[in-house]
């Protein structure tokens, strides 16, 4: 898909605009739901944000801090985070909706997505737009400028994109009519506040004969404002002597990115071409909590004639930090065996990925100021404080980290065309990791085309997703009360954990998979192409975010009666949650493609398309390593259902592009599938049934460098299906709108936008 096409969804999110695109890819919208309200997971075919590679110019992307923990699509995974890179900077971006693992290795499990930034000299783009909802609410500006400059007379180029924006938050929350008297609204539900600052770059120097030295990266900075749930004036979370109306946590959150490719392309003679490159990348998440309090701190005595009555309102609560660097050196060229060519490609790679986790401020999580579980804070109510700041508790020293791990792999690739019709080829790949030993994956292709309008093709592929350093160090611990009533830890523990060790966890190891895919390809005619693609994708010991592992309720006899109190008491853990192989699952889809460009339709062009998806993810089986918990303990149904269901199993492009002169009309519509979830209802299934979304765009070139583009999305104002009052309650009470565990395509309704482009 090229630039025009991004630019025709009138979206500033990359994320957001392949969505619209392409319907194998999936951009779940998320809200109170901490660092995924800006961070939001990236999916494609169904499967997860982690079983999805990116590149850039080829080149691997880092993947992103932030671990995805809360009751969302993509939940215990770490993507990559799409929206660090900006539209501007973004020549055309290629999908390939099949494994790869064989060629690129971890994380092409579902497919690869390549995104390549402009180049060449002598062009350039500014942009501004403006945006706001049908409610008036999320406004949102922005503006862009990309420029290629010759830094000399040789070839060589220097491409740079600035964009910077800013969005207003939205509000879809209801009545609350449960929390408050009179009632009012108290939540904040969707978009949140967000300001972008981008800077990207893309370079080439020629050098020798043949040869270049090349440069690419950039860096950006997100700042988010996401709210998390109302603490009404009566509850023990509140001190009314501050909130007299009780208060709604702020979390604020800054997303820094940055990365920086560079690397020789060059002729090794004959047919043969070498590439070696060094790539580095980070992310960094920062979380900070607003309109806050940490009740503990208040209610604590100072002496026995009073308390302290007082508390920060706000604290730094931690940062989240994930680095990645990748050494490779590739070559490709021509083989003769047998008086046959054959091309090859082949190669080495180094890497290393760590992950730090930094501890907030004392007061994000003390229990009081000495943070002694000893001691008694009553709160308003009597019973005992709870610790740490409200709305996101910080990260303590305890969970703080900073650890690695590097791999080295080998690879080769072989393709032959046996005739003028049968091309076949396979690749294999080698990789050993510092951190669970070595794997082996392979794929096999094939394309047969008897004619020039038909073709067929075909492919079958082993694959493999390492456990992420995300997955293998992330951990959180905060403090609540246990079904005694006595204060102790719920802990997010690591691999190798005191809990993960009692529960006879073992330390996570590769998901391995098995893909294949059989498709055609149709050109009849000069102006239609049709393309149909069946495939298939098992995956084993895949690694999910467990679900809440609690104490047996009730009195017990003994011991044995309760394993898992008596294991989580001595501990100190309330209740424990970790990463755990606990499940196969089986992707069934079909992907069908087709396009139809008429001419000279009232002396324009008009380009029709059509794109349809099915996809299907079943959980095969549930597996547990533990002597206590069964596979059906460590992931519930309500956590089968998110991954079963909470993805559009079916998801619809349909396309008008109509040009004449100066004059261009896009015409789009998507049908998402309806989508169910039971993360917070239990054991009721809310549906949030299927819809159509219509967005239109109209622009005109006012001169042959001014254009100027107005458009609308979801034109007819479509909303996700309502909770159900009865079945979701408490939440429809509390002003819950519309979706929230899962929504493909957000709660805004319909979006006006304007954009004007000058080329110069």
């Amino acid at each position: 898909m090229s630039a025009k096409d991004l630019a025709s969804t009138g979206t500033p999110e990359l994320g957001k605009a392949l969505q619209d695109l392409d319907p194998s890819f999936n951009f779940s919208t998320t809200f109170i739901s901490d660092g995924t309200d800006i961070i939001r997971p990236a999916t494609l075919r169904g499967l997860g944000p982690d079983q999805l590679l990116v590149l850039v110019n080829g080149k691997r992307r880092h993947q992103q801090a932030l671990v995805n923990v809360q009751q969302t699509v993509g939940r215990g995974s770490a993507g990559t985070d799409i929206n660090a890179i900006p539209m501007s900077a973004i020549d055309h971006i290629e999908v390939l909706r099949d494994g790869a693992a064989a060629q690129y290795g971890s994380d092409a499990i579902a497919g690869v997505i390549n995104i390549v930034l402009k180049s060449g000299a002598g062009s350039g783009l500014a942009m501004a737009s403006a945006a706001t909802t049908a409610q008036g609410d999320g406004d949102t500006y922005g503006a862009s400028a990309s420029r290629g400059f010759a830094p000399g007379s040789d070839g060589g180029y220097l491409s740079l994109a600035l964009e910077g924006r800013r969005r207003g938050e939205t509000n879809r929350a209801g009545v609350d009519t449960l929390r408050v008297d009179p009632p009012r609204v108290t939540q904040r539900i969707g978009d949140s506040l967000a300001r972008d600052a981008y800077l990207w770059t893309n370079a080439m120097l020629p050098v020798g004969r043949g040869g270049e030295l090349y440069l690419f990266g950039g860096v950006s900075k997100r700042t988010g404002e996401g709210a998390g749930f109302f603490r009404p004036r009566e509850d023990a979370r509140n001190v009314p002597a501050v909130y007299p109306n009780g208060y709604l946590p702020a979390i604020h959150t800054e997303v820094r990115d940055a990365s920086l490719a560079f690397g020789y392309r060059g002729s090794l003679g004959g047919s043969w071409n070498v590439d070696a490159s060094f790539n580095h990348g980070r992310s960094e998440l920062v979380f900070h909590e607003r309109d806050s309090i940490n009740v503990s701190y208040w209610y604590e005595q100072k002496c026995p004639c009073g308390i302290y009555g007082e508390s920060p309102r706000e604290a730094y609560t931690g940062t989240l930090g994930f680095q990645q660097s990748t050494f490779n050196l590739d070559a490709k060229g021509q083989l003769h065996f047998l008086g046959q060519p054959i091309f090859v490609a082949t190669g080495f790679e180094y890497r290393r990925d760590s992950y730090r986790i930094e501890a907030g401020e004392p007061v994000s999580y003390q229990y009081g100021r000495t943070n002694n579980p000893a001691l008694v804070i009553r709160d308003q109510h009597g019973g005992i404080a709870q610790a740490g700041i409200q709305g996101f508790p910080g990260y303590t020293p305890a969970t703080q980290v900073y650890a690695g791990r590097h791999n080295t792999a080998f690879y080769i690739d072989a393709e032959h065309k046996w005739s003028e019709q049968l091309t076949l080829g396979s690749a294999i790949r080698r990789e050993r990791y510092s951190d669970f030993g070595n794997t082996t994956t392979g794929k096999l292709i094939a394309r047969f085309d008897p004619t020039r309008g038909f073709g067929l093709r075909a492919s079958t592929s082993t694959g493999f997703r390492a456990p992420s350093v995300q997955q293998k160090f992330y951990s959180s611990v905060s403090t609540n009360l246990n079904t005694a009533g006595v204060l102790t830890e719920t802990l997010t523990a690591r691999e190798g954990s005191a809990v993960t060790r009692a529960f006879g966890i073992a330390p996570l190891k590769d998901e391995t998979s098995r893909s294949a895919s059989i498709g055609m390809v149709l050109r009849p005619v000069s102006n239609f192409s049709l393309t149909a693609d069946l495939y298939r994708t098992d995956i084993d010991d895949r690694i999910v975010f467990s679900s809440t592992i609690a104490p047996e309720r009730g009195a017990c006899a003994s011991r044995t009666a309760c394993p898992i109190k008596a294991i989580l008491d001595p501990l100190r853990v309330g209740q424990a949650q970790f990463f755990t192989n606990a499940v196969d699952t089986r992707t069934r889809g079909l992907d069908i493609v087709a396009e139809h460009r008429v001419r000279d339709v009232a002396d324009g062009t008009l380009v029709l398309s059509g794109q349809l998806g099915f996809n299907r993810t079943r959980v095969k089986a549930r597996h547990s390593q533990s002597w206590v918990l069964s596979g059906e303990q460590l992931f519930d149904d309500a956590q089968v259902l998110l991954l079963e269901r909470g993805q559009p199993r079916r998801h619809h492009v349909l396309a008008a592009d109509y040009t004449r002169g100066a004059w261009n009309a896009n015409l789009r519509a998507n049908y998402y599938g309806e989508v169910q979830g039971q993360g917070f209802t239990a054991p009721y299934v809310q549906t949030w049934e299927a819809k159509w979304l219509v967005d239109l765009a109209l622009r005109h070139a006012l001169t042959r460098s001014l254009s100027l583009a107005v458009g609308v999305n979801n034109l007819f104002d479509t909303y996700p299906t309502r909770w159900d009052p009865t079945g979701a309650a408490p939440f429809p009470q509390m002003g819950f709108t519309h979706c929230w565990e899962t929504c493909p395509f957000g709660v805004n309704g319909r979006t006006m936008y304007v954009r004007a482009e000058y080329a110069f």
